[in-house]
């Protein structure tokens, strides 16, 4: 097969074009340029799209001997991941960039030129496998990157390969260093790329601007404080409210809710962060059709951990999830994916964006409340922004 290897400039993307080309491919590395400010090297962990990044790719493009390219996609990044996440913020919601720079860019775009210019899969350096057509779960857990892949639908896990999914970190470090690839040692990217800060505060700030609201007592309705605008906070945040102290009780404070209509924040007890329901918008099946009924399933809600055993019952363009045990760390724009419920729990239903939650336990598992949850409110603990936890 002709294949395009995705090279971050990381050990994860140069090990991956390796092993395709040790399968006999015909393999052409290429470079995505994602950042409007090229010449921002990065410091340490943080940062990414940087001439040294961009140099690593090439270099390790030259040990194994493929061509090489840097494709600017610089536009289209900002438009479908950076101003998307900046729109989601402000509306109150807490998005995963990496997810919807795998749905937009890698798998769509980057996939979508490939396959105009004849080349019959994508090769990247995530830590999934494929198993005929079958999305799986890493065999690293601590590194599993399916989550921010279940949002593909079944065409483009097709053109897809993830050649180091079935392979600790550990040992495709020790296979970079064997094969002489000098990013065998190069930190791992984390928090997201766009933000080498690492404030993701003030960036959103420089952005958004200063739209002032209040800050609620979830237990009373009472005006605690005031701040200068929700995209300063994610539901189940706990440091960083602005508030003098904690509840009177002693307690500490979450924020609970966050409604971008109003500019209101309400905080409140770790009580009041429990869900026992979703509503998720826009899901993909990988399978490439919907399920018929209900289905058993874990779903998770986060890039790392917020995993619980539920019912999915899929609708025309929503799929409304019961949990069989509550969950905290659920938040509006995250993704909730789901899989297979089986003792292995690794692979892929499906997925969907997070629009809604159910406070309230259910009457009977199987059946999500029918109260509506509130397009500005949602239950959850912190949820992780971006995962960059491979590259």
């Amino acid at each position: 097969m002709r294949v395009l290897a995705a090279m971050s400039g990381g050990v994860d993307s140069a090990v991956a074009a390796a092993r395709a080309v040790d399968a006999g491919h015909d393999v052409v590395g290429v470079h995505l340029a994602l950042s409007t400010a090229p010449g921002t090297l990065r410091t340490g962990s943080r940062g990414c799209c940087s001439k040294e990044d961009a140099g690593d790719a090439r270099r390790a493009a030259d040990v194994l001997g493929i061509p090489f390219y840097v494709w600017d996609f610089a536009e289209r990044f900002r438009e479908d991941v950076i101003d998307d996440f900046v729109a989601a913020y402000a509306a109150g919601e807490t998005p995963n960039p990496c997810l919807r720079c795998n749905e937009k860019i890698k798998f769509a775009a980057l996939a979508d030129r490939a396959e105009a210019l004849g080349f019959d899969a994508v090769a990247t350096g995530h830590y999934a496998r494929l198993e005929g057509g079958v999305l799986r779960r890493a065999v690293d857990a601590d590194k599993d990157q399916s989550y921010v892949l279940g949002v593909l639908t079944a065409r483009q896990l097709s053109r897809s390969m993830f050649p180091i999914g079935d392979t600790p970190k550990a040992q495709v470090r020790e296979e970079a260093a064997a094969r002489g690839l000098a990013v065998a040692d190069k930190p791992d990217s984390h928090d997201i790329c766009f933000i080498p800060s690492g404030d993701t505060r003030a960036f959103l700030g420089a952005r958004i601007g200063i739209r002032p609201g209040a800050l609620v007592d979830a237990e009373t309705g009472s005006t605690l404080g005031e701040h200068d605008g929700v995209h300063g906070f994610t539901v189940g945040q706990r440091k960083g409210l602005g508030l003098p102290g904690p509840a009177p009780d002693g307690k500490p404070r979450y924020v609970t809710a966050i409604e971008p209509e109003t500019g209101t924040v309400r905080v409140g007890s770790a009580e009041r962060l429990n869900v026992h329901g979703i509503t998720a918008s826009a899901p993909v099946w990988t399978s490439g059709e919907a399920p018929v009924g209900d289905v058993d399933c874990v779903v998770q809600v986060r890039a790392h951990g917020g995993t619980a055993p539920a019912t999915a019952r899929p609708g025309d363009s929503s799929v409304e999830i019961t949990l069989h045990s509550p969950l905290t760390g659920v938040a509006r724009g995250q993704a909730a994916v789901l899989y297979r419920p089986d003792p292995a729990g690794d692979v892929v239903i499906g997925s969907g964006t997070i629009a809604g939650t159910v406070s309230e336990r259910p009457a009977s598992v199987g059946t999500v409340s029918e109260r509506p949850a509130s397009a500005g409110t949602v239950s959850a603990m912190p949820a992780v922004a971006g995962d960059r936890s491979a590259e």
